[in-house]
């Protein structure tokens, strides 16, 4: 039986896949579980099951290219990167959050839109152009990939677009959620190829993630 290779993404996302993990009876190395480890490909108690672990932006392209069969992506990413070499199989339920438009607390009121044109902090530019145009505003996105909320405190632009949980980030920082874009969960995907390669093997490891997630 071929190899099946799940990406999964660091972080938050990854503690919570782990109890669906155990429910399907998947047991990884323990370097997985140490957080000063730097490895990032980890054996099971399966032969033909290995993960590998990556930055969640990173998934879906180490799927769509056939490095992994199979991953774990919230919907956010899908949207982001809209990779034709994917299908998204099941929603896991896990990873629950927003994506959303913030802007500073001082400033919600001000239309910056006057002029059709809004600038943006933000890592999910694609998304952020798309929404926008549809609304006839044309955005020009200042692409970051971490501590996004600093941008309008530090003048840089008085909009964001960023993932939020809580909201209490937001609050810290002097902010206020505007809008949601997306309401989010991560997906199970898998590449289209390996999906029609390897088929029986897939379905059963979908199958059984679709029975923890019920269990």
């Amino acid at each position: 039986m071929k190899k099946i290779i799940l990406a999964v993404p660091k972080g938050r996302i990854s503690n919570e896949l782990i109890p669906l993990l155990e429910t399907m009876n998947i047991k990884i190395e323990n370097d997985f579980f140490d957080s000063n480890t730097r490895k990032l490909y980890f054996k099971t108690n399966h032969n033909n099951f290995e993960i590998i672990r990556v930055r969640s932006f990173d998934v879906a392209t180490f799927v769509a290219f056939g490095a992994a069969q199979i991953g774990v992506a919230g919907n956010d990413i899908l949207k982001e990167f809209q990779y034709n070499e994917i299908y998204s199989i099941l929603d896991l339920k896990i990873g629950k959050c927003r994506l959303s438009v913030a802007k500073k607390k001082d400033e919600i009121n001000q239309i910056d839109d006057q002029k059709g044109h809004i600038l943006v902090a933000t890592k999910y530019k694609e998304t952020v152009i798309d929404h926008f145009a549809e609304k006839g505003i044309r955005a020009e996105c200042i692409k970051l990939n971490g501590a996004i909320e600093l941008a309008p405190k530090l003048g840089i632009c008085s909009t964001i677009v960023d993932l939020v949980s809580t909201g209490n980030t937001l609050k810290e920082n002097n902010l206020v959620e505007t809008e949601v874009l997306l309401n989010i969960t991560s997906r199970l995907i898998v590449n289209k190829i390996a999906y029609k390669v390897m088929n029986s093997n897939i379905t059963n490891w979908v199958k059984r993630f679709e029975r923890a997630i019920n269990e």
